[in-house]
């Protein structure tokens, strides 16, 4: 049975996106920090008959997550698919003049070295059966900076460099490299949960270019 790891799993996108694939076979592995919530989740989906187990990691933690990619391998199945989704951090979201170079560095873990991580672990066995999918989610700041967002719009950007280069570098082989860029926040667009679950499905099922806009970039509009 082939497996999607979703790290940055939560009841949001996160089980939306556990549900779709799991309504087409898929065992779901769901990493983030809160061990008790990720077994929350698991529970609600084998109760849909969905094979699904937690496992609690911190992207910012390499050990932690390389860890939990393993383990979901060895007990649900090679995972095929990996989605990266963390939220990211509130510290992220300060305006420039106030961001540090602390602030900068942890930022770049978050979003490009846990890819980093995530991707060198599952990627051997995706190479070895010339298939897999990679699939990141991210904000309207992977595309466009903003001043008042400056931990991630230095960060995404970086990350969308990271997932563009394996695009071209992987695409040989057989594994597809994906990003969805979801401008502003999903309650305030006009799709439902569900809508954007399935764009996710779509992207790994119909593989075609590295980046997909949600929607336009000025339609998104940000909490305040």
């Amino acid at each position: 049975m082939p497996t999607i790891a979703i790290i940055g799993a939560g009841p949001n996108l996160g089980a939306a996106v556990a549900r779709r694939f799991g309504r087409e076979g898929y065992s779901v592995a769901l990493l983030s920090r809160d061990q008790e919530k990720l077994d929350g989740m698991a529970a609600e989906l084998r109760a849909q008959g969905i094979p699904a187990r937690g496992y609690a990691a911190d992207v910012l933690q390499p050990d932690q997550l390389v860890a939990a990619l393993r383990d979901a391998a060895g007990e649900l199945g090679t995972i095929t698919v990996l989605q990266y989704s963390p939220l990211p951090f509130r510290t992220f979201l300060r305006p420039v003049l106030e961001a540090t170079p602390e602030l900068a560095t942890q930022a770049f873990q978050f979003s490009v070295l846990g890819l980093m991580h995530a991707v060198r672990t599952v990627l051997p066995a995706m190479r070895d059966a010339r298939e897999g999918t990679i699939l990141l989610v991210n904000g309207g700041t992977s595309v466009k900076p903003r001043a008042d967002f400056a931990g991630t719009s230095l960060a995404f950007p970086a990350e969308s460099a990271y997932g563009a280069m394996l695009h071209e570098a992987l695409a040989p082989e057989g594994i597809g490299v994906h990003q969805l860029v979801i401008p502003g926040s999903i309650p305030l667009l006009r799709y439902t949960i569900d809508e954007v679950a399935e764009r996710v499905w779509e992207l790994h099922a119909e593989p075609g270019d590295f980046r997909t806009m949600l929607i336009p970039l000025e339609e998104g509009r940000e909490p305040e």
